[in-house]
C-alpha cells in the first residue's frame, strides 16, 4: 500500500479555483487519517475555520459532532482511533454571497480511493451531508430519507446531516433524529472504540 499522505498534503490542483473565489485563498489539505483507524467520519469538506486552524471539526460543528458521537475531543483527534476523510480536502471557499461552494469533485476523484484505502481496519462509517451521502450510499435520496433510513445501511454505516448551526431548524423539525438515531449511533461508537 502506498502512503498518500505526504502528497496530498502537498496538492494545489484547485489553487487556480481557489484563487477566483470570494476568499482568495489557497490551498490548505487537512490530512487526518492513518493506518489502524476503525471510525471513518465521512465529511464534506472543511470550512475557514478549520482551514485556518488546519483541524477538522475545530469550530462549533465539531462541538456538535463530537456530542452526537458520544466522545471526548481527545478521542476525536486520536487519528489511530478516528479517520477523517472528507470529500475535499480544502476550503472550497465563499461564493460573492459569503455561502460555502461545494467540495471540487476532482479532489474525490483524485485522492479518495487511495485515502480510503488507508484505512482498511474501518468497522463504522458515519457520512455527514449529502456529499458523502452520495458517494457511500448509491440509493441517496435525500439528508432526511438517508438518515431515517439508517437501519437499512449496510452493516456500520450511519448518516447524518452536518452538524453545523444552519441545521438546527433541521433538528427541530425531526426530533426522531436524537431520540431513535443518536443512542444508536453512540453505542455503535462505544463498540468499535473501546473493542
Amino acid at each position: 500500500m502506498t502512503d498518500i499522505r505526504p502528497e496530498l498534503s502537498q496538492c494545489t490542483l484547485c489553487a487556480d479555483r481557489f484563487a477566483a473565489t470570494a476568499t482568495a485563498h489557497r490551498p490548505n489539505p487537512v490530512v487526518w487519517f492513518q493506518p489502524g483507524a476503525r471510525l471513518l467520519i465521512a465529511s464534506q469538506a472543511p470550512g475557514l475555520r478549520v482551514h485556518e486552524a488546519n483541524t477538522p471539526f475545530w469550530d462549533a460543528s465539531g462541538k456538535r459532532l463530537r456530542d452526537w458521537l458520544g466522545v471526548d475531543e481527545a478521542t476525536f483527534y486520536d487519528r489511530s482511533r478516528v479517520a477523517i476523510i472528507p470529500m475535499a480536502f480544502c476550503f472550497p471557499g465563499y461564493d460573492a454571497k459569503g455561502s460555502d461552494l461545494p467540495p471540487p469533485p476532482i479532489c474525490a476523484k483524485t485522492w479518495r480511493a487511495g485515502a480510503l484505502d488507508t484505512v482498511p481496519d474501518v468497522r463504522l462509517t458515519v457520512l455527514i451531508g449529502a456529499y458523502a451521502m452520495r458517494y457511500h450510499l448509491p440509493e441517496f435520496t435525500t439528508v432526511t430519507r438517508a438518515v431515517a433510513n439508517w437501519q437499512n445501511h449496510p452493516e456500520g454505516v450511519f448518516a447524518l446531516p452536518h452538524p453545523s448551526w444552519r441545521n438546527t431548524g433541521w433538528l427541530k423539525k425531526n426530533p426522531w433524529f436524537e431520540e431513535e438515531v443518536l443512542p444508536r449511533l453512540r453505542a455503535a461508537v462505544r463498540n468499535v472504540l473501546d473493542d
